[in-house]
């Protein structure tokens, strides 16, 4: 699989846009998972011109077509991320709104033992973790 969105999006026939490529690059870019709202605020701070609405609708787009996962974390806001990264999962730091990526082998396991054992063999998943910090008074 190619390893930029914009390779993605070129290798689906996207058509590319001066805005579609300055909203891919600051996708390529993102660290974290951003929303829509902080994707705008990234790609308007590179070319003033573009506005909420075609944030919105290359977002859709790149949704459709495969290039970008939808995440929804409980916090209201839609978040994405490129779709062909490694496999992961996700604790959300329910007081910040913090997303934190983490793989367990252990977790990655059980899974499939569970699943083996209730005669499914396991084709995906998708685990979102919800907590708080700990704070000195927990321990």
């Amino acid at each position: 699989m190619t390893n930029t969105i914009l390779a993605r999006c070129e290798a689906n026939g996207l058509r590319m846009t001066e805005q579609r490529r300055t909203i891919a690059g600051v996708l390529e870019e993102a660290d974290d998972h951003p929303d829509v709202e902080e994707l705008y605020k990234r790609a308007s701070s590179a070319d003033p011109r573009i506005s909420l609405a075609t944030v919105y609708r290359t977002v859709k787009l790149f949704e459709e077509s495969g290039i970008l996962e939808k995440h929804e974390f409980g916090d209201g806001r839609a978040r994405y991320e490129t779709a062909d990264r490694d496999h992961h999962d996700h604790l959300i730091n329910m007081q910040t709104g913090e997303v934190i990526e983490f793989v367990d082998p252990e977790i990655e396991a059980l899974q499939e033992r569970i699943a083996a054992k209730l005669g499914y063999r396991l084709m995906g998943h998708r685990l979102e973790l919800y907590g708080v910090p700990l704070s000195d008074k927990d321990d």
